[in-house]
């Protein structure tokens, strides 16, 4: 049977270990967010220099 000590240790790489699983968790999640966010940022440069390719055309008649 272990001792105390050794009980108490464990739990407490246990309890490291948990929190550690945590943290990477979230992380993963961030980064999954961010890569979102990138192609969120990268389509809207695409329709904006779409807009702005249309809106010189458009100047463009009008003259």
């Amino acid at each position: 049977m272990p001792d105390a000590t050794t009980l108490i240790e464990l739990d407490e790489r246990i309890a490291i270990a948990r929190s550690n699983l945590s943290e990477l968790t979230e992380q993963a999640a961030a980064y999954s967010g961010a890569a979102d966010e990138d192609r969120a940022a990268s389509r809207i440069a695409e329709q904006q220099a779409q807009l702005d390719e249309l809106l010189k055309q458009r100047e463009k008649l009008a003259r």
